[in-house]
């Protein structure tokens, strides 16, 4: 996950969230550019931004875009126990309130605005469009977990024994589950580094985490028309830990007027950054080529938010 940062500048910084905890958060800005559109990261399970998307951040950054990151409570930087998440929902308030902050300041404003959501990321992607429809330009959407893929999932014994525990020892990390981190990245190095990155968790999942990831993905699974937002939805064809079936279900039945589905033969989970660089390129060619097509015209909200604008400075 080498990247070159010529052309990219990079900060960070922490914020607290309505809970009081310290979050990570941190940003990639093209130099001596405007922006083409702003691209707000949601990272996945047991991952974080700074490092294990700072590769993906980058091209998208020389491409024109800036990129912003949260690490979620528990997870990368940000305070919290590692790998617990107590509720979905906090996670989803946490992203909310960060990027709208950002999309609404001074400098932001006349921007398009995207959301980037990688396998968990891509639920909470879908669950922060859902929480303010209107609100989002578009999504990319990275191998979602709209569902958890068979092979992952414990039977249905397991999961109701365990979520009978939560109740009482929510943070046991007891789910018995294969290593995510081998099937999920095809290239060897990448699961070395990701395994030598000590702000990724890699123990089995807690056991309220794992009721909160079901609770979630069967929730979007049984909701998927109330997504309507344009979206570009990516998925490999041999991926072992999300559902690719969903991937191709949401792109049949959300509401979405415009939605693309790519699917990638031979590629597994990982798309970003655990596939070979052949195809790691075509997986970008596809992502900024939809980026760039959509945000170079703009739409109805950004007319309607520079009209008020205009409206404003007129009085």
């Amino acid at each position: 996950m080498a990247s070159d940062m010529e052309g990219v500048k990079y900060e960070e910084e922490f914020i607290l969230n309505s809970r009081g905890l310290k979050l990570f958060t941190c940003r990639w800005l093209p130099k001596n550019t405007t922006p083409k559109a702003l691209i707000f990261i949601c990272h996945g399970y047991a991952m974080e931004c700074s490092i294990t998307m700072n590769s993906t951040a980058i091209r998208l950054a020389k491409a024109g875009f800036a990129l912003y990151g949260i690490d979620y409570e528990g997870h990368g930087k940000s305070a919290g126990l590692a790998g617990y998440v107590k509720s979905f929902d906090d996670v989803v308030d946490d992203c909310t309130n960060h990027f709208t902050n950002i999309c609404e300041s001074k400098e932001n404003k006349g921007k398009m605005r995207y959301l980037l959501g990688e396998s968990m990321g891509g639920a909470v992607a879908l669950l922060v469009h859902r929480k303010r429809p209107e609100f989002w330009d578009g999504a990319v959407l990275v191998a979602p977990m709209c569902k958890i893929a068979d092979e992952l999932r414990p039977s249905p014994f397991v999961i109701s024994a365990l979520t009978k525990l939560c109740k009482f020892i929510p943070t046991w990390k007891i789910i018995p589950t294969n290593d995510i981190i081998d099937v999920a990245f095809k290239v060897p190095e990448i699961r070395e580094q990701i395994r030598e990155n000590p702000y990724c968790y890699k123990g089995r999942p807690r056991l309220q985490t794992g009721y909160e990831l079901l609770r979630v993905s069967s929730d979007l699974e049984q909701r998927l028309e109330e997504i309507t937002l344009p979206f570009l939805v990516l998925h490999g064809e041999d991926d072992k830990v999300t559902d690719k079936s969903v991937s191709k279900q949401l792109h049949n039945v959300a509401s979405s007027q415009d939605k693309t589905l790519k699917m990638y033969p031979n590629m597994w989970h990982g798309l970003l950054y655990g596939e070979t660089p052949d195809n790691i390129e075509i997986v970008f060619s596809d992502i900024i080529s939809w980026l760039e097509n959509r945000s170079a015209f703009g739409n109805s909200r950004l007319e309607g938010e520079l009209k008020r604008g205009n409206d404003d400075l007129s009085k």
